[in-house]
């Protein structure tokens, strides 16, 4: 049974940071590729960032402020989020891709964690 469980989440100050990490278990992890999405009250959930084999890739929203990186050794992906905005307050998700597709859509990935609540205030 594949597994993926998010944490790190919580209340931060607006120019403030934290680090998101997701651990899979029930996959080879190495074998995935890797997303992170985000859903805000009232929105349709989006694509935040994604790391696969080739590179990484962002949402122009967080680019330069967020950095996606990933352990292989620990099943885990991480996501730092720097210079956080009250905009960027959401319910954070990471998914695992198995089958390679674009890595922005959400129906690209087959697995999905429960959430994490990342909360900025200003």
């Amino acid at each position: 049974q594949v597994q993926l469980v998010e944490s790190g989440g919580g209340l931060v100050q607006a120019g403030g940071s934290l680090r998101l990490s997701c651990v899979a278990s029930g996959l080879t992890f190495s074998r995935n590729d890797m997303g992170w999405f985000r859903q805000a009250p009232g929105k349709e959930r989006e694509f935040v960032a994604a790391i696969r084999w080739i590179g990484t890739y962002y949402a122009d929203s967080v680019k330069g402020r967020f950095a996606i990186s990933r352990d292989n050794a620990k099943n885990t992906v991480y996501l730092q989020m720097n210079s956080l905005k009250p905009e960027d307050t959401a319910v954070y998700y990471c998914a695992a891709d198995s089958h390679y597709g674009p890595p922005s859509r959400e129906d690209s990935y087959d697995y999905w964690g429960q959430g994490t609540q990342v909360t900025v205030s200003s």
